[in-house]
């Protein structure tokens, strides 16, 4: 049985947690390990040693940041597959996707090693008689970092990687359900030579949240998860007068035009579709089929499906199980309910037989479903595509427009024209033209628009930055030295 406890200061926390929560394995069902959830004071001291680091941390030399992000970087990278293990122990993921999931993260660690170049500010001399104006960017302070169960290293590696470049300190609260990823990589940041108490991890549920959103001493909230938590991070942070970047749900549609390669358009619905289990926040959960090519579309999908192999993410499946029985139970009331509204189910994942414990459901496809459907309307977060038939590019795009989430989207086309329009014209945070899972490179932001975004920052890239920075104008005046200090006479208001 593995114990999880709190990374502050450098150091497990060694004070006795009176509450604490079970870590399962999902692909066998069983109780793996415990995890100690924090109370108030546990937050609050770790918002004190974060507060002292960054008293610190902000005055040291880019040279020196940069030093240590660049070993962090390596140490992550040699550690990749251990990393990866974590993963799929606790979450479920195949060992692919978990790499996949250390890789993109990485790469946010790799744009924040520039960060020399990003917080260059501006420079404008003689604005008026000698006056000069320019501009910095400084570091907030403690920020925290609240992070989902979906992707338990790449998520908080959004955010920390720049937030510690910047010159802040930082507290992440992981998922219960998956802890151990971000408590390793606290022990890489202090083996790549960052100070004790810049990175903390304090493990919990809504009570360290809470505590979290209304510390005094916390500057920023960034967070991941569903919509309504979103909403309520967003608008609780706000409250307590924090910076808040609220990263909620997502349903997103995958158009396919009838000129488009059916072959490549199948293999891209199986991958963002069963991927990870459908628990992603980029996942294709609604495939829009402009007709006449549902039928061989759909054809092919079944096809392809038909090969995916469900089970253990460490024994060489496809697709692992749902991250707890609660979940896996909530996204199979979900086929059921498309059943019952009168989608048709094409497969039923609810009958994969898998040996052992574990919570499973497989690949599961509907079609002839409606925008009425509750199956439509609302993120299901599973293995779990629906097929929407409709008649024109203007109906697609009206579908896609329509629905109250704008996280990410997809068209697949052969036609440079019909792609340059749909990017256009659809209100959607992320696009992708034949690429189904449009998620940007480090160097952009990650980020929805409408239910999938509260708050004006996205994640990484400049705007990640930007958040990470308050901005400073200076206006400044020198007298000549080489007169003592004395006034030339120049304008004293202009």
């Amino acid at each position: 049985m593995t114990q999880v406890t709190h990374w502050i200061d450098g150091a497990f926390s060694k004070e006795k947690s009176e509450r604490s929560g079970d870590i399962y394995n999902p692909a066998t069902g069983q109780i793996t390990g415990n995890v100690d959830f924090a109370d108030i004071s546990t937050v609050d001291h770790a918002v004190q040693v974060a507060t002292r680091a960054f008293n610190e941390w902000r005055h040291s030399s880019l040279t020196k940041r940069v030093q240590v992000l660049f070993a962090f970087r390596e140490l992550v990278n040699n550690n990749k597959e251990k990393i990866a293990a974590l993963i799929t122990a606790e979450h479920g993921k195949v060992l692919s996707d978990a790499a996949g999931e250390v890789t993109r993260g990485l790469e946010v660690v790799e744009f924040a090693c520039g960060i020399p170049h990003l917080l260059k500010g501006g420079f404008s001399e003689e604005v008026s008689t000698g006056v000069d104006v320019y501009s910095i960017r400084q570091p907030l302070g403690p920020v925290a970092i609240i992070s989902p169960f979906n992707f338990p290293a790449m998520v908080p590696m959004w955010f920390f990687p720049i937030a510690i470049a910047c010159g802040n300190s930082v507290i992440v609260k992981p998922s219960e359900k998956d802890p151990s990823a971000a408590t390793f990589m606290a022990e890489l940041w202090k083996e790549a030579g960052l100070p004790d108490g810049v990175f903390n991890v304090v493990h919990g549920d809504k009570v360290a949240v809470d505590a979290l959103l209304t510390h005094p001493g916390i500057k920023s909230i960034s967070f991941v998860g569903s919509t309504p938590i979103a909403r309520y991070v967003y608008e609780t942070g706000t409250k307590s007068g924090k910076r808040v970047q609220a990263l909620g749900g997502a349903k997103n549609h995958m158009v396919v035009l009838p000129d488009a390669d059916l072959n490549l358009a199948a293999d891209a619905a199986i991958n963002a579709g069963f991927g990870s289990a459908g628990e992603r926040c980029m996942a294709i959960s609604a495939l829009v089929a402009v007709e006449p090519i549902a039928d061989e579309l759909i054809s092919k999908i079944t096809e392809r499906m038909a090969k995916i192999k469900t089970g253990d993410g460490t024994q060489g499946a496809d697709m692992g199980p749902l991250v707890t029985l609660v979940h896996r139970d909530k996204v199979a009331s979900h086929v059921a309910a498309g059943e019952k509204e009168g989608a048709t189910l094409v497969v039923d994942g609810r009958n994969v037989k898998v040996d052992g414990g574990g919570f499973w459901l497989g690949p599961t496809l509907f079609d002839n479903v409606t925008s009425k459907m509750s199956i439509y309307k609302e993120e299901i977060f599973g293995p779990v595509l629906s097929v929407i038939r409709v008649k024109s590019y203007d109906e697609a795009l009206q579908l896609v427009n329509s629905h109250p989430y704008g996280n990410g989207t997809a068209i697949f086309t052969n036609d440079g024209g019909a792609g340059r329009r749909f990017q256009n014209e659809v209100e959607v945070g992320m696009v992708g033209i034949n690429v189904a899972i449009p998620v940007p490179m480090s160097y952009y932001s990650f980020g929805g628009w409408k239910n999938s975004l509260f708050g004006d920052s996205h994640a990484h890239g400049t705007e990640g930055v930007q958040f990470f920075t308050r901005g400073k104008v200076i206006t400044s005046r020198w007298l000549d030295p080489s007169h003592g200090g004395i006034n030339l006479g120049f304008p004293q208001n202009t």
